[in-house]
Order: C-alpha cells, then structure tokens, then sequence
C-alpha cells in the first residue's frame, strides 16, 4: 500500500538518544521504516554526544536542549519547516506537549507513544510534579492517536486519564535482532541469576533481595543498571548477608553476553510498560521469573513455556528453588512468533496509513 500523493512524511521526536527502552525503538522504527512509502526524520530535544543507538541512516536533527519544554519554540520551528504529515512522540512529558501545540497544525497527525502504565508509577512523586502530565493530566486527548505497548496500558488510559478509546491503538516492542542462541549446559551447582534495569523503587530489587535471602541452595546474583537507590539496595544485601554473592555492572552493550551465561532473569518491578530487558533474555533464550504487575509483562511471560509469574514472595521464592532444565529454542519461539520485527514494523506503517487515509 502506498500513499496517494507521495511518500509519508514522518517526524519522529525523543527528549534524548540516552540507553532506554523508548529511545531503542523509535530509533529502530524510524531506523527500518519502508522507504519507498515514507520519509522519517528523527527530532532530539538533546545532544548528539548522548546517543546510545546509531541513526546515522536518518536525516536526524539536535535541538541542545536540556528539557522538552525550553525546546518546545524550536519544536514549532522544525514542524514549520518540514511539514510531515505525522509527529510521532514518545514518552509522557513530549507526548502531552505534543498536544499542547497540535491544535495549531490542523493538518498534520499527532501521535504519542506511552512508555509506562502511567497512574502505577512508584516513587517518582517528585517526578511528577515537573512534568507537563500533571499540569494537564487529560492532555493525551489532544492527539490523534495514542500507542500503547500494552493492553494494562490501555485501559490505564481509558480509566485514568480519559483517552477515547477510538484514540488507543496497542503495539508491543519489537525484537529488533536475534543474537546467538544459548547452548543448553550441564547444572553446575550454582544458580546464576541476573536482573537489568535502572536502580529505583519501582524496579523492586528490594523484594529480590529478600526472597534470595531466604534462597538455601547456591546461587549467584548480577545486578545491570545504575540509579538512585543504588545505595539503599547493596546496604539491604549486607544486612542480608548475600551482599558478597552479587555482581553490579552499571553499564555495558553486551547484554546479550550476560544473558547466556545466567540460568534466569528475574524481575521485581511493581509495574512495567513492556519490559525489553526481559524480552531480550527470552530471545536468548533464557528464562524469566517476575512478580505479577501491570504492564506487559504477562503478555510476554507464559507459565512454564519461557518463565513464571509469581504472585508474592513466597511463589517466588518457590520458584527460585526449582531445578529444571529449560528448552532455549521453545523460549526463543515463544516471543519471536508474537514480537518480531517485520510484524511489529508492519503494525506502525498500517498506523500511519490509516491515520492519513482514515476510513469514511
């Protein structure tokens, strides 16, 4: 399918290139769109010594700014001057200012992407009162379309903050790659258990560290990612006393790597948009283990196919003791059938055709 008159143009705008999950995929999205049906440009409200993803493929444009509101005025400027028939935002803040400015260019589609079931959100209140989102909590009723990465996201949308829900659409992350697969190994005595993400509340590290402590077989534990809890949480492990069986690595690019070497991801988090890490790891073809939450974890997770979904501390800690072996094909299949590339990249071109063309 192709558009009418010419090739689709698409502004696609982030606050940053910074490692995370909604800058890895609208970079791959405007990284892998057909074009011969559109034309993307990638808008940073940042700096280009940030970046974490190449775009070097993409006409993409750097706005030095520090904050999506003091960029708002050069923002205005950039859609002026290409005029795209589609501005794609994600996360909150650039989604709501987004809408904001839309009823100034009715003739272009405001689409924003939300990257988190956004009324659970745990100990970011300060947070919160910076953003746009609290000062105008239903402005994502402005936009023309919101993608959601899940179905709890959706509904949060609906019931929280009033979107339409002829304006929600859900389209999970991608798999944008298929690494090596794990070779299935010998038990070896010791449990190697990894978690990645960043270090704060909502992540939920805390209830790891208590249900491994009261884990009677040997085990290891690696810790990926940096925040500021990172001190609150190796003080729990000394008081634990597991603190001298757990690894930290703030940063790497070789996740893959780590995720081959560990029996199981766990995760504690208290609620999740779509949770790549995990993802990732299934693609590897390592299993999960995660406390139940909203978001999309359990549109990611089926019971004893890739992982398990513990309900509390206690499930969880019964599944910790588990000694099974886990088939790392199956676990890949299990996420490569709903989440591939071509599909997903398939979902957001049929957006931005019906967006354009809507049907009479």
């Amino acid at each position: 399918m192709k558009y009418k008159n010419s090739k689709i143009k698409i502004l696609f705008i982030l606050p940053s290139l910074v490692p995370g999950g909604a800058e890895r995929v609208i970079s791959f999205v405007a990284n892998n769109i057909n074009r011969n049906n559109f034309e993307p440009f990638l808008l940073i409200a940042g700096f280009e010594k940030d970046n974490a993803y190449d775009v070097s493929g993409l006409k993409t444009i750097y706005l030095n700014k520090n904050r999506i509101l003091t960029a708002i005025p050069l923002i205005i400027k950039t859609i002026i001057s290409i005029k795209p028939n589609v501005v794609l935002s994600s996360i909150s803040h650039v989604n709501t200012a987004m809408a904001m400015i839309s009823p100034f260019f009715s003739k272009i589609k405001f689409i924003g992407r939300e990257s988190t079931v956004l009324s659970k959100r745990k100990g970011e209140k300060k947070a919160k009162k910076r953003s746009l989102v609290h000062f105008l909590p239903n402005g994502f009723k402005e936009l023309d379309m919101l993608i959601c990465q899940s179905q709890d996201m959706a509904m949060d949308m609906i019931n929280n903050f009033q979107v339409p829900t002829k304006k929600l659409c859900v389209i999970n992350n991608p798999i944008s790659s298929l690494p090596p697969l794990k070779i299935k190994k010998l038990d070896e005595g010791i449990k190697k258990f990894i978690t990645v993400g960043r270090l704060t509340e909502v992540k939920g590290y805390l209830r790891i560290l208590d249900a491994l402590s009261k884990l009677k077989i040997p085990f290891e534990y690696t810790i990926i990612g940096d925040g500021t809890m990172k001190n609150e949480i190796f003080e729990k492990a000394k008081k634990l006393g597991i603190y001298d069986k757990i690894t930290h690595i703030a940063f790497t690019t070789e996740l893959n790597k780590y995720f081959e070497k560990h029996d199981m991801f766990l995760q504690g988090s208290y609620v999740e948009g779509f949770p790549n890490a995990l993802l990732e790891c299934c693609v590897v073809g390592t299993p999960v283990l995660a406390f139940e939450a909203p978001g999309g974890t359990k549109e990611i997770v089926e019971d004893g196919v890739n992982g398990y979904i513990a309900k509390d501390e206690y499930s969880f800690l019964d599944r910790l003791k588990e000694n099974r072996q886990w088939n790392p094909e199956e676990i890949r299949e299990s996420v490569h059938k709903k989440f591939n590339k071509e599909k997903i990249l398939s979902q957001y071109e049929d957006l931005f055709f019906s967006i354009i063309n809507p049907v009479k």
